[in-house]
């Protein structure tokens, strides 16, 4: 009962960042129409909208990483189009609807159980595909957030006024997980589960591969921005670090819209607002929606194959 009430409230705090986030945009974007918001579209380049798409395809194929890493960790084989289906599926949908560690343990649980994957081993993966994800962002987000610290917006209602304090805090979870990887060998007893550190190679694999699919997702936005700015990567990496930050601890599907407001407030006083938006939409359309749209595709393809082979077989 404690369980499902914590549930609904949590999903009614990320419905009311939603409204709020929305109201936000409404109000940075009061002179404009959503007329100039689809002229913006249109004015960014066809060579950065198909480069922003190879990407993006470039940054699910290193997301499927977690769950190879994760089967490693376990040390338990299994076919490797296997685990890179299922890894790019729970990834994909874990992204667009948010909820990462409920939709991700359902597709793991869906496919890994019918190729014979005990339901604790899977528990395992998941656990391990999301603690890894968690890694990039303490990482990239701590590198970032100590040497060239942003000022929060009051708006987002976090206990910092500039990001110095989160990156030093990130960074120092990086340390210690990769040093626990060194030095501790023996289980550990957490809340009476039991947690063994991997090796420190696959350890520095985790930091390496979520912190690669950290700066890929953050180059995509890069390349949808207006190009004869002064922005440099490295403005849109940090805000993207902290505009997905806030967006993922708010339990709202993907972000949607609390990141978008955190991107609005620290290049709409650099860039047109509307061309922000514009780049942001375009963004959502191809790293969320076109990813989504293939992964559906895929599911549906496979669950037609699957049920057609069952009929056949009996």
């Amino acid at each position: 009962m404690l369980q499902k009430l914590r549930l609904n409230l949590s999903s009614l705090f990320g419905l009311l960042l939603l409204v709020l986030s929305v109201w936000a945009i409404s109000h940075e974007l009061r002179g404009y129409n959503y007329h100039d918001v689809f002229n913006s579209l249109a004015t960014i380049p066809k060579t950065r909208l198909s480069l922003s798409i190879w990407l993006s395809a470039l940054g699910y194929l290193v997301m499927i990483w977690y769950d190879i890493l994760g089967f490693r960790y376990i040390g338990r084989p299994l076919a490797f189009k296997k685990v890179a289906f299922t890894g790019f599926i729970s990834s994909v949908f874990g992204n667009t609807i948010g909820f990462a560690l409920l939709t991700g343990s359902a597709i793991r649980y869906r496919y890994y159980s019918s190729w014979g994957v005990s339901a604790l081993a899977i528990a395992q993966v998941t656990a391990f595909a999301n603690f890894t994800f968690w890694l990039g962002v303490f990482a990239v987000s701590g590198v970032i957030f100590l040497f060239h610290p942003l000022q929060i917006p009051a708006l987002t209602h976090l206990p910092f006024a500039t990001t110095r304090s989160i990156g030093v805090i990130f960074l120092l979870v990086v340390v210690s997980y990769l040093l626990g990887s060194i030095f501790i060998k023996q289980p550990l007893v957490i809340r009476g589960q039991e947690f063994r550190f991997p090796s420190f190679k696959i350890s520095l694999a985790q930091v390496a591969v979520s912190s690669l699919d950290w700066i890929i997702a953050a180059a995509v936005l890069y390349l949808l921005l207006p190009a004869n700015t002064s922005i440099s990567f490295l403005d849109v990496l940090r805000i993207y670090s902290l505009a997905m930050f806030a967006g993922v601890v708010s339990n709202v599907p993907a972000g949607l819209g609390v990141f978008e407001i955190i991107v609005l407030h620290f290049l709409g006083t650099r860039v047109s607002p509307v061309r922000v938006l514009g780049a942001t939409l375009a963004y959502r359309a191809i790293y969320d929606l076109l990813a989504l749209l293939v992964a559906a595709s895929l599911l549906g393809l496979y669950e037609i194959r699957d049920t057609t082979r069952n009929i056949i077989n009996k």
